[in-house]
């Protein structure tokens, strides 16, 4: 029976951690700091802490994980589900628009009034469709996992006496059913003029917006690649490279929708990183700040393992009884009801509840091993992947990023679809990593993990916890619905299939990489032993171990493919022949399945059309396809090995993989010398228009940026893009940066340290933080020097009042880490690439960054290959202009706004001055001692009147 809302707050004490120490707020208002050890006592006294994310408090306190808590995050989730927040209590009062923290015991005393503005925020909103279930979902938490907010949460909601039930978790009662909008009209072919994209560009920034001409002549020079096309083949293309704080965003964005607008047709937006995507779709409020003309006219698309699949969250219920995952499925059912688009990773599901509840409770939920059923699952309708396929036919802006776009181009659709008709007109933002995406998306490996892969989604689950139906059942379920009577059709090549893949590899092949021919136990073991694909993987890593450069044993090894060992032929050809096996009679089996859309078109239903069709493109895409591309690899070791220095398409390698000194993988990989080439082909060829833009496109050598060699770094730029492939030359544009970097930055090369010593380096890093009071981002070339130096610099900064995150430690994906670092002004952060590139960090959250060496391209046999080929004659310029743009890159991220400040640090002696030319024209790099760099760095930083 429902009651008077009331609030009721849990009689904990308040814990904010820093490393090894912690202020105790007790729930008598007494205010303690004390130690690691003394914390952990005196929690053993009082009752469950009322903390920001408990793993995370555990750990800077070298703590067990805490049974139980109050942890505010939870109860964040639960009150405003599918809204972010970085999980620090600097970050939730962000969030909750509360006073921010000044240190630790002022956080203390604020995590109270936090728990009460959420429970406020749930009690004023109990009578919304959203907490309609809030209560039965809630009671249920606290009846399978003893959820401690659970009775301030129904006190809240004014439903103390509600009885549990599981009928709250299954959400896609409630959620709406995609409709197919039908075939696309063709769409009209206006152009947009430069002075167009200046208008709508006014348009968007709104009156009184700082005037930035460098912005306006940037979207001028955008709107090229929306003019008409005069040739089949030949897109316009657009190289543009805008310097920091152009405005490259809203920019590109007003011709671009502009030209949507006008002619009913989407323009596809593409970026590397999932920071980016975000970015964007941020920005894009402000050209459709009503959220339901926002939702109908943007788009956001990723692949589908990034989503939440609800057969999986209905088929992981029967879990929710149990203790670990009552909590995190809850959460879950809370979002689900709230999200956008359903996107479990970067959309607007917090990351942290994957911290808090571990891997297993969430990775589950999206479907990242390819079982997806689609047509054939009772939840299609609802599927949040085909809300949004389907939405972004009829989008203004689809915002997806470059790896989808090159899977979607290459298989002539979203997913393969054949009525999806392909985008006319792309921008590609972080235009410099096309190369890079290319590189991933064409590429193709004969690994045990690939091909294990393959042999589970034909025979299914053959052991351990999985749905996987495995073949049989989908075509037995297709041959019953459409009769019987014509069953063997399908069923006699199933057989044939199912029987041939058996030649790939079984469970247990990892362990069975390092073993030995011997003579079988079993006929089983005889089995496994002579397992054609086991057998090759078993060669491969033979000659990788034979011929790779002796080391510790603790990284990945490789070893060109010719000549080749004595086993590898014969197991080649081996799998070869069991290859070919497999692929005959999936392709009979498809040939069938398509003929009966065509033979039955009276007699079948809709829905059995589709399942027929998605089956068919089912064995294309993950049978078919991988097959022939295996076979091809196979077929060139019989063919003559290359002569020394010859230029080929192919890159061909062996690789052994480890992870963590332990052998995981070991197979044959294949790679485009040059990626942009397919790229070419398949993406940019078949569009009208296309845009490629980036803050660094272009190689500059010195301070005289262009002026040196301006063609040879618009030629450079248009081979690392795939336009030089393209017949249509590319309009090229480059806009300055509006920022001073002369006056707002500096840049030093520390000469007395030893970046062969970890502990120099962590020391001279701690010491530059330190001289900043924080706000410092550390970048290294190698996860292990990484984590060495965390351990080193840690205890030190928290002693000085300086948190430190670090990539590859925190419990914490990288998102998260980046919100955390924004949201902590004086925190410090460790990285690896992932962090060099994409993060934007305005103010004074980020003021240095500090790379512990030069980010030289690392060596392997397919950057020799191109090193040689792509060089033009000039293998050591080829390097440096890989590290130089790394570099420079970085440096972007120093200065996001006019009053930025920032300092930047190489602690690399041996780092050569035409790498450095690279950076910001006015920036003066200067070669001084760590000792003069600290005092440099803390007085730059600590003079707000130097400009």
């Amino acid at each position: 029976m429902a009651s008077a809302p009331r609030l009721l707050l849990p009689d904990a004490p308040a814990l904010v951690a820093a490393h090894g120490r912690a202020t105790l707020l007790t729930p008598d208002g007494e205010l303690l700091e004390l130690s690691a050890a003394e914390v952990a006592r005196a929690l053993e006294e009082m009752p469950p802490p009322l903390l920001v994310h408990g793993p995370a408090t555990a750990r800077r306190l070298d703590l067990p994980r805490f049974d139980l808590t109050f942890d505010l995050l939870e109860l964040f989730a639960f009150c405003r589900p599918a809204q972010l927040a970085a999980p620090t209590p600097r970050g939730l009062a962000m969030a909750l628009d509360l006073p921010l923290p000044r240190d630790d015991a002022a956080a203390a005393a604020l995590l109270p009034e936090m728990a009460t503005a959420l429970l406020r925020h749930l009690a004023l909103g109990r009578g919304t469709p959203l907490n309609r279930d809030a209560a039965t979902l809630a009671a249920q938490m606290e009846k399978a996992a003893g959820w401690p907010w659970a009775p301030a949460v129904l006190a809240a909601l004014g439903a103390e006496e509600t009885k549990p039930s599981l009928e709250a978790h299954r959400v896609w009662r409630r959620l709406p059913e995609w409709e197919d909008p039908g075939p696309a009209q063709p769409p009209a072919s206006f152009d947009v003029s430069p002075a167009e994209a200046r208008l709508r560009l006014g348009q968007i920034l709104g009156e009184g917006a700082e005037q930035r001409p460098q912005q306006a002549d940037y979207a001028s020079a955008a709107s090229g690649a929306f003019a008409p096309r005069d040739d089949r083949g030949q897109p316009h293309v657009v190289l543009a490279e805008a310097g920091t704080g152009t405005g490259k965003t809203l920019g590109y964005i007003a011709p671009a929708s502009l030209w949507a607008e006008r002619n009913g047709a989407p323009v596809w937006i593409s970026t590397f990183t999932r920071n980016l995507q975000r970015q964007i779709d941020q920005e894009l409020s402000r050209l459709y700040p009503e959220p339901e003309e926002r939702r109908r006219r943007i788009v956001i698309r990723k692949g589908r393992e990034n989503y939440l699949c609800l057969l999986n969250l209905e088929e992981m219920l029967g879990q929710a009884g149990q203790p670990d995952m009552g909590v995190p499925l809850g959460l879950v059912a809370r979002w689900a009801l709230a999200t956008r688009d359903g996107d479990l990773m970067g959309g607007d599901f917090p990351g942290w509840i994957t911290e808090l509840h571990g891997p297993h409770a969430i990775w589950p939920l999206a479907d990242r091993r390819g079982e997806c059923i689609r047509s054939a699952c009772p939840r299609y309708k609802q599927c949040y992947v085909e809300h949004s396929i389907r939405r972004a036919r009829t989008a203004t802006l689809v915002v997806a990023n470059h790896a989808l776009v090159m899977v979607q181009a290459a298989l002539g659709g979203a997913e393969g679809r054949s009525e999806d008709v392909r985008p006319l007109r792309y921008v590609f933002d972080e235009g410099h990593h096309l190369f890079d995406a290319a590189d991933a998306a064409f590429s193709a490996a004969i690994t045990g993990a690939e091909t294990a892969e393959l042999r589970r989604w034909l025979l299914g689950a053959e052991g351990g916890r999985s749905r996987a139906r495995g073949m049989r059942r989908r075509i037995e379920e297709l041959a019953g619905e459409s009769g019987g009577g014509t069953a063997p059709d399908l069923l006699t090549p199933m057989e044939a299939a199912l029987q041939a893949a058996r030649a790939l590899p079984g469970l247990g092949w990892v362990a069975r990489l390092s073993e030995e021919p011997r003579e079988p136990a079993s006929e089983a073991a005889a089995e496994r032993l002579t397992n054609p694909t086991e057998v090759f993987l078993r060669a491969a890593r033979r000659q990788v171990l034979a011929r790779a450069a002796e080391e510790e044993g603790l990284y990945d090894a490789q070893c060109d493919l010719h000549p080749l060992g004595e086993d590898m032929a014969e197991a080649a050809e081996a799998l070869e022949r069991a290859l070919k096996r497999l692929e005959e009679p999936l392709t009979t089996l498809r040939d069938r399945l398509q003929a009966r859309l065509e033979d039955e078109v009276e007699e079948l239903e809709t829905g059995d059309r589709i399942r027929l069709d998605t089956a068919a493109r089912g064995i294309e895409r993950r049978g078919l396809i991988p097959l022939k591309a295996w076979q091809a690899m196979l077929q060139a070791l019989r063919a003559p090995p290359p002569v020394p220095g010859e230029r080929r398409v192919f890159v061909d390698w062996l690789a052994l993989t480890r992870r963590e000194g332990r052998e995981v993988d070991a197979g044959l990989h294949r790679h485009w010398l040059d990626p942009t080439t397919p790229f070419a082909m398949a993406v940019a060829a078949p569009a009208h228009g296309v845009l490629i833009t980036s803050a660094t496109l272009l190689d500059r050598r010195g301070d005289a940026g262009l002026a040196e060699e301006p063609e040879a770094a618009w030629a450079a730029a248009e081979a690392r893009t795939g336009a030089s492939h393209l017949a249509t030359p590319a309009i090229r544009a480059a806009v300055a940066s509006p920022f001073d970097y002369a006056s707002r930055t500096r840049a030093f090369v520390v000469t007395d340290v030893d970046k062969t010593r970890s502990g120099q380096v962590a020391a001279a890093m701690q010491a530059l933080f330190q001289a900043a009071g924080g706000g410092a981002l550390g970048l290294f070339t190698a996860i292990r020097r990484l984590r060495e130096s965390y351990q080193r610099m840690a205890p030190g900064l928290e002693r000085a009042g300086i948190p430190l995150y670090a990539q590859h430690v925190d419990a914490m994906d990288n998102a998260t880490l980046v919100d955390v670092f924004r949201a902590e002004e004086d925190a410090c952060l460790l990285g690896t690439d992932a962090m060099r590139d994409g993060v934007d960090v305005p103010g004074r959250s980020l003021r240095l960054l500090v790379f512990d060496r030069v980010p030289w391209p690392r060596p392997s046999i397919l950057h020799r290959e191109r090193r040689i080929h792509l060089s033009g004659g000039d293998p050591k310029g080829y390097d440096d202009a890989l590290a130089r743009h790394r570099l420079r890159q970085a440096f972007g991220r120093l200065i996001r706004r006019g009053e930025d400040k920032g300092v930047f640090v190489l602690l690399d002696r041996s780092c050569p001055s035409r790498l450095l030319a690279g950076l910001p024209p006015g920036v003066q790099p200067r070669r001084l001692g760590l000792a003069e760099a600290v005092a440099e760095t803390r007085a730059f930083l600590a003079d707000e009147s130097a400009c």
